[in-house]
């Protein structure tokens, strides 16, 4: 299964809502931390819907088997909805139209949920979080980045728990880096440079670099370099936008720069040494390991900027279930986010511990069988993510869309500034949706 999944999701809602959210939350905190059964002392089933293939789904099934061991009072029941998150989440839909049939928990992006939240459907998880013996008796005791929960938030209220996550790193070909002479390059300054030099030094015959995620690449040279946020507020045909989109749009035009276009993912152009370094999800390294012609030899560095982002799904409770259920689910939550748990997960799936403890881990970091472990800790310091809110997503496809356009411009060195205008009316038609 290809695991280039590019939206990690967070929640974001206005001051006034904020504050009101808050309110409530503290109210609901109180009421619903008395409700919460401390001792599963009935037979108890979970209902999980997860899309998940290969590898991926063996582990799971490994790790719910062991939680089953020590649980033996709860059963947690494995439904798969197809190969590929489309599926699970026109299943979402489908089963929110009809409440009944929703599991107890699901696999799934917060933006597909953004309804679902907006309807009282999801489960405030902080009273879960913060009960010692069903949780962790606080946030910061359960190991996992703040930045992680941010992230499973929909209107600033804790729906989700972080659960299969990846973030963006630097794939190069060791290669012909070193043919050329090249730095792996820190930030994106040297990025351009590197290229140019990559596709100077080859004749024109090996461009320097491109990016997976075109709408990855938009957002996070927003907010890094211009510190402005993904929201309705953007405007795509201002002057720091322009920036951004030209920083990339020139490199195609000049030819150091690739996009992936037709061929989808640029795993399939550096596989091949036609482009010497790719930015992508960390998923990429199987397909490397796979499809990496011979004579080359791949290496992975942080993410050429200060900021990352996070991708990946987290996992809901549905308000629907018991109080026993709610509490056996939530049980089952903090053993898949255990240290021990992650270890697994990660070294069986090449998905980012979201334990801190694993993370960090000696044994983890040294492993031999893959080179991103050794990076993730630095890259994945200082994570942002795409906020939850109305349309978000429709308005993050059509970054994407935009840059696509632009770049199919750019590699024919024709003028894009056209496009930027229209681009602009299309992203903020997306957002009134």
């Amino acid at each position: 299964m290809k695991f280039y999944q590019k939206l990690a999701l967070c929640g974001a809602a206005v001051l006034a809502t904020v504050g009101l959210s808050a309110c409530s939350n503290n109210k609901s905190n109180s009421s619903s931390s008395t409700k919460i059964p401390t001792k599963i002392s009935k037979k108890t089933n979970v209902t999980f819907w997860y899309s998940l293939t290969g590898t991926s789904q063996s582990a799971l099934k490994k790790l719910t088997t062991d939680f089953e061991k020590e649980n033996p009072n709860i059963t947690i029941k494995l439904q798969s909805q197809g190969g590929n998150y489309s599926d699970l989440q026109s299943k979402l839909v489908s089963g929110l139209q009809s409440p009944k049939d929703l599991p107890t928990i699901t696999q799934a992006y917060p933006g597909w949920l953004y309804n679902a939240a907006k309807n009282k459907m999801l489960v405030n998880l902080t009273p879960y979080v913060n009960n010692k013996s069903i949780g962790w008796g606080s946030y910061k005791n359960s190991g996992i980045k703040k930045a992680l929960w941010d992230g499973a938030k929909i209107n600033g209220t804790q729906v989700g728990v972080p659960f299969n996550k990846s973030v963006e790193v630097l794939f190069y070909n060791k290669t012909l880096l070193d043919k050329y002479n090249v730095k792996v390059p820190t930030n994106m300054s040297e990025l351009a440079s590197a290229s140019a030099k990559i596709y100077r030094e080859s004749h024109h015959k090996v461009r320097g670099v491109g990016f997976d995620a075109l709408n990855n690449y938009y957002m996070m040279q927003m907010k890094e370099t211009y510190g402005k946020d993904f929201n309705k507020n953007l405007n795509f045909a201002a002057k720091d936008s322009v920036k951004a989109i030209n920083y990339y749009a020139e490199g195609v035009k000049a030819g150091y720069f690739m996009q992936a276009g037709t061929e989808k993912y640029m795993s399939t152009p550096f596989n091949n040494g036609r482009v010497a370094m790719f930015i992508g999800s960390t998923a990429n390294e199987a397909y490397l390991k796979q499809g990496l012609k011979k004579g080359y030899t791949y290496g992975v560095a942080a993410r050429p900027s200060t900021m990352n982002v996070q991708q990946g799904t987290d996992i809901y409770m549905f308000k629907k279930a018991s109080a026993m259920q709610k509490a056996a689910a939530f049980k089952y939550l903090k053993f898949l986010t255990s240290k021990s748990s992650q270890l697994y997960w990660a070294k069986q799936t090449g998905y980012m511990p979201v334990n801190t403890a694993a993370l960090t881990d000696t044994e983890y970091q040294k492993a031999k069988d893959s080179k991103i472990p050794a990076v993730l800790a630095k890259t994945s310091k200082n994570l942002y993510f795409l906020p939850v809110t109305k349309n978000s997503i429709t308005a993050y496809d059509q970054v994407n869309a935009n840059m696509q356009t632009i770049l199919a411009k750019a590699s024919k060195k024709q003028n894009w500034n056209s496009d930027i205008r229209v681009g602009k009316q299309k992203l903020d038609a997306a957002w009134k949706q």
